[in-house]
């Protein structure tokens, strides 16, 4: 292993098992949003609006936190965060109204923007610079395992302590497990240099053709991600599938998606965030346009879960390898967390969006939307790639 592989294993290890943990105590509702919603009186529809909270307060905090990881590093960001989400599920667990489970939603967003994903991959960037991308495909390929692991725990603490008793529970794993990790197992020097950038650093302006296109490319195809990764079930009903075929095809998704993030580890060393994207953006299409052309047919439905499974997983690596192309460290960090902002309100809106769509003119409706957008992206990438910095080649250490 070479030295700046053996540098960034253990960073890599204790954000494996903290950012499972962190996205898994807040996962619960796809398990006990209906014991929730019998004790507060709310239906599902409002229970599960309490994500959208979440994702917008997230995506809403995290350009104001740019500055503040750039002046302190990732590593106090997300001690800091931890304490605060802790406080988010205590008061959840203690809500007996919509204000006070809102306001605790609220707090959670506010908590995961300096904690979960965009935080964990700035700190490895801060850490290995260009090189961190195959470190953050290895985090996310372990970080997608949080519903394989916390729903069932969820399930399983429930049916024991109540929902409440869950969310208290979930706090204490917080302080008692991530809070340690991050405190004690993470460098302390990996904050980033608080001068000025190098001169030939690119400047991350919200009017920037590079970063334009960057959130452009991203949030056009995060838009559908997101959006079928919550009305995917209803979709292969809609295409003819039985509702318990539709959710074995959907379990099966997962798989691929895990695999594919996999995938990025693998060819990690010879292609690039940018390239990675191109190639995903273009079989996430590929995989539209086979369902929309033949509607109804198991065999296109198998091929679409196939393709669209590679490609989206792929894709959930690109969004934060990408911007590793164009931005060196203290950048990075400040292109990451205004990527953040449009990408969390894509998760928030994109969902009702598409069930809308589909529910007033059908699933073909939907496919097209989606295969415009990932078009749509796949032509704002290519003009990215036309502004790919080059760069001499700085022999390792």
């Amino acid at each position: 292993m070479t030295r700046s592989g053996q540098k960034i294993l253990r960073p890599l290890v204790i954000l494996s098992i903290a950012q499972l943990i962190g996205w898994g105590t807040v996962s619960f509702l796809a398990v006990i949003s209906h014991e929730i919603g019998a004790d507060l009186g709310l239906d599902i529809s409002t229970i599960f609006a309490g994500t959208t909270v979440f994702y917008i307060a997230m995506g809403t905090c995290a350009p104001f936190l740019s500055g503040t990881f750039r002046r302190f590093g990732a590593r106090q960001v997300m001690i800091c965060g931890t304490v605060i989400a802790a406080c988010g599920l205590g008061l959840l667990s203690s809500c007996h109204s919509p204000i006070t489970y809102f306001l605790a939603w609220l707090i959670l967003g506010v908590a995961g923007s300096a904690t979960l994903t965009t935080p964990a991959h700035i700190l490895l960037n801060e850490i290995a610079g260009r090189d961190a991308g195959r470190a953050i495909a290895t985090l996310m390929l372990v970080t997608g395992l949080y519903g394989t692991v916390f729903w069932p725990l969820t399930s399983i603490l429930t049916a024991q302590l109540g929902w409440r008793g869950t969310c208290v529970t979930y706090a204490a794993v917080l302080l008692v497990i991530c809070l340690p990790l991050y405190i004690f197992g993470l460098p302390r020097s990996s904050k980033i240099d608080r001068v000025n950038p190098a001169p030939d650093s690119q400047l991350v302006r919200p009017n920037d053709r590079t970063f334009v296109l960057i959130v452009t490319a991203i949030a056009l195809n995060a838009f559908v991600t997101f959006g079928f990764s919550a009305i995917l079930i209803e979709l292969l009903k809609a295409e003819g599938l039985s509702a318990s075929n539709a959710i074995a095809f959907g379990s099966a998704l997962g798989i691929l998606q895990i695999s594919a993030r996999g995938l990025n580890i693998v060819v990690g060393k010879r292609w690039d965030g940018l390239t990675m994207g191109i190639a995903s953006s273009a079989i996430l299409f590929l995989s539209l346009i086979v369902l929309l052309v033949a509607h109804g047919s198991i065999l296109a439905i198998v091929a679409f879960l196939a393709l669209y499974g590679l490609g989206s997983g792929a894709l959930a690596v690109a969004r934060s390898t990408i911007p590793l192309v164009f931005y060196d460290k203290s950048d990075f960090a400040k292109a990451l967390s205004r990527i953040a902002l449009p990408l969390n309100w894509i998760s928030a809106i994109s969902p009702p969006l598409l069930i809308s769509l589909m529910t007033n003119f059908g699933s073909s409706a939907v496919l097209i939307v989606s295969a415009a957008c990932s078009c749509a992206s796949i032509v704002a990438l290519a003009f990215l790639a036309n502004q790919r910095p080059f760069r001499e080649a700085i022999p390792t250490p």
